[in-house]
């Protein structure tokens, strides 16, 4: 499975438009608006790395409303459990809540 994170900047008057229409793309898992320089940040899971190219460059360029992107792949997952077993070492069961 193929992760990318792909953070996108949206035309000023529609980023929620942009926002719904990323996540009808076929892949796009998770869309998120967010504060910053970027406006949505749009979470792809994939079967094959060759979708990749179809997702991104195939739909993304026809969503109106996008202005420019940044597409970043993930390289190893961290998920919630494995992080607080990290953050709670050396506390005992009371103080990892």
């Amino acid at each position: 499975m193929v992760t990318a994170i792909v953070m996108v900047q949206a035309e000023r008057q529609r980023v929620q438009e942009t926002a719904e229409a990323l996540a009808g793309v076929p892949g796009v898992r998770e869309v998120y608006s967010v504060t910053g320089e970027w406006d949505i940040v749009a979470i792809l899971k994939l079967a094959r790395y060759e979708d990749l190219d179809d997702v991104v460059t195939g739909h993304l360029r026809k969503v109106e409303g996008i202005a420019r992107t940044q597409t970043m792949l993930a390289f190893r997952t961290y998920n919630e459990a494995l992080l607080d077993q990290g953050f709670g070492v050396g506390l005992d069961e009371s103080q990892n809540r």
